[in-house]
């Protein structure tokens, strides 16, 4: 095997760091546009921002997953890189939208404060929407910039 060439294991590896760190920040950066950020304990906003990461990592795991299944060839990453990528961040988006209705409207397990940008009939965070679209977006494109997708 040629150095330059790519794996699959390295690229799952690359992406779910970028996911990890990506999602690790971007939970504590909204934060404040929940409602535990005004009730919660110092400690209890820190739990629910790891928590929260950690289930992004299962999310972004299994979205993968899921769209490898249906979508990918024994030649990916180096052929079809991006017809597993997009349907895995669609995976991914889906989810979230559903996870924040369940969450919010359903279980109120959370809430948003004023401050949430929501998209109307959807009721769901912009905040959310833009993780799921921009973090596994740039985690795809950095798993693969040190080698060629098609």
């Amino acid at each position: 095997m040629a150095s330059n060439q790519i794996t699959w294991l390295n690229v799952l590896r690359r992406y779910l760091v970028f996911m990890a760190v990506g999602n690790l920040i971007w939970e504590f950066a909204h934060m404040p546009l929940y409602t535990l950020w005004m009730t919660g304990t110092p400690r209890e906003i820190v739990f629910a921002a790891l928590h929260c990461t950690a289930g992004d990592i299962l999310i972004a795991l299994s979205a993968l997953t899921a769209s490898l299944l249906l979508f990918g060839t024994e030649q990916w990453p180096g052929q079809g890189y991006w017809r597993v990528a997009l349907p895995a961040i669609g995976i991914g988006l889906g989810y979230t939208l559903f996870s924040e209705w369940l969450n919010i409207e359903v279980r109120e397990a959370w809430a948003y404060r004023e401050l949430m940008p929501v998209v109307p009939g959807l009721d769901a965070g912009i905040t959310p929407i833009a993780q799921w679209l921009i973090l596994p977006s740039f985690a795809f494109w950095g798993a693969m910039k040190k080698g060629e997708a098609s």
